[in-house]
């Protein structure tokens, strides 16, 4: 198992193989894969998820073999009824005008599938099998024609290309907004029709051993984007600013600019909306490494006011400027926040005890040497000189 750790460390580290690229594309090739039939049992998803030229190909051989099996069968049979040697014979009652060799009955099945109707070729009445290899050819030749026509609808109208209009900042930014460390990323709508019911995710993928030493070698962790605030929900019509608050639930909480040199992650976002248009659920992807994140930047403001309307500048979309941000953990921040709090309350406590109690008899028991500097900087008497003043007030009388 520690091999097998070494190994994997070894080849991503040299390769660095992503696992979403940034337009998106998962880098996961499925192999040997034994029950094929998994695939063919969804088929019409099967065929949707073909590439094109491989969609077009199937397209094409589904009507050939159609034509093809269907001439070979009326060939076939005007071989058996003897209707090629009998053309041009009045008294011949054949099954298919015009079919005297295997040319002419591809071209009569092509005739008769797509109801082209020369007027040349047609089936006779004195041939009942003849009429119902038409009607086969037909019903065959419409299921054919509704379920390519449909693939081909679906697999054009596919919100797969709407995702293209959909963009992501390059990088992704670590600063403070409202005192709290966060990581923050830019998502933007190219289209004038908008996104409907946009969210937002994201998943960190990292490798990990377990406390039993188990290696895990892409685990994935969910980043809080404000799904238990609401804020994953977003209304997509100007660029957006997505903040993660890095706390003690977040997996970055105990990382600092120097460890983030060290560590090796990638952070994958995932946008899903309904396409206006279609009203089909559209999704875009992209991911971040950790060579992607600038501690201590914000990102530009690109939005600005004209006449009668907003103004967007995708220009400085991808652009950051430097922000003064302390480079140690948000756990150590916190603690040392906790630390401060702490020493500012307490010293606060011992200060009302001492103005509710008063003074001690014996001040040198709390203040020690520095027992009658204190007691002169608040003015407090001491016993003897009242004693004196008492003495002096006895002789007076």
């Amino acid at each position: 198992m520690y091999d097998d750790r070494q190994l994997f460390n070894l080849t991503n580290r040299q390769t660095r193989q992503r696992y979403v690229t940034k337009d998106g594309k998962c880098r996961v090739n499925l192999g040997r894969i034994e029950e094929k039939k998994r695939f063919l049992s969804d088929i019409f998803t099967t065929v949707v998820d073909l590439k094109y030229r491989w969609f077009i190909f199937v397209f094409m051989l589904c009507y050939i073999v159609t034509w093809v099996g269907f001439g070979i069968i009326y060939f076939v049979d005007a071989l058996l009824r003897d209707d090629v040697n009998h053309i041009g014979d009045p008294e011949w009652k054949p099954c298919i005008d015009n079919v005297d060799s295997f040319l002419s009955a591809l071209l009569f099945s092509v005739e008769s599938q797509r109801t082209i109707g020369y007027g040349t070729r047609m089936v006779t009445a004195y041939c009942p099998e003849g009429v119902i290899l038409l009607m086969a050819q037909s019903i065959i030749g419409s299921v054919i024609d509704a379920l390519m026509v449909g693939c081909m609808f679906v697999k054009i109208s596919r919100p797969k290309k709407r995702a293209q209009t959909l963009i992501f900042s390059k990088k992704c930014v670590v600063s403070h907004r409202d005192e709290k460390l966060c990581l923050m990323f830019r998502i933007g709508d190219l289209r004038d029709s908008h996104m409907v019911d946009a969210k937002i995710r994201a998943k960190l993928i990292k490798s990990r051993q377990t406390k039993e030493g188990e290696f895990i070698p892409l685990e994935q962790s969910e980043i809080n984007l404000g799904y238990d605030t609401g804020e994953d929900r977003l209304f997509l019509v100007e660029p957006q600013i997505i903040c993660h608050f890095i706390n003690d639930h977040s997996p970055f909480w105990e990382m600092s600019a120097e460890s983030l040199k060290r560590e090796q992650f990638e952070i994958i976002v995932i946008l899903e909306g309904i396409v206006e248009a279609t009203g089909m659920t559209c999704q875009a992807k992209t991911s971040y490494t950790e060579d992607e994140i600038l501690w201590g930047h914000r990102f530009e403001p690109c939005m600005t006011l004209e006449k009668g309307a907003f103004r967007v500048d995708y220009s400085h979309f991808d652009k950051t400027f430097d922000v003064q941000t302390p480079w140690a953990s948000a756990k150590e921040m916190h603690e040392l926040k906790e630390n401060e709090q702490n020493d500012r309350s307490t010293l606060s406590l011992f200060w009302d005890n001492m103005f509710q109690t008063g003074i001690p008899e014996d001040p040198n028991m709390i203040f020690g040497d520095g027992a009658q500097d204190n007691q002169d900087r608040m003015d407090f008497p001491s016993i003897a000189e009242g004693k004196q003043e008492s003495d002096s007030n006895d002789l007076d009388i």
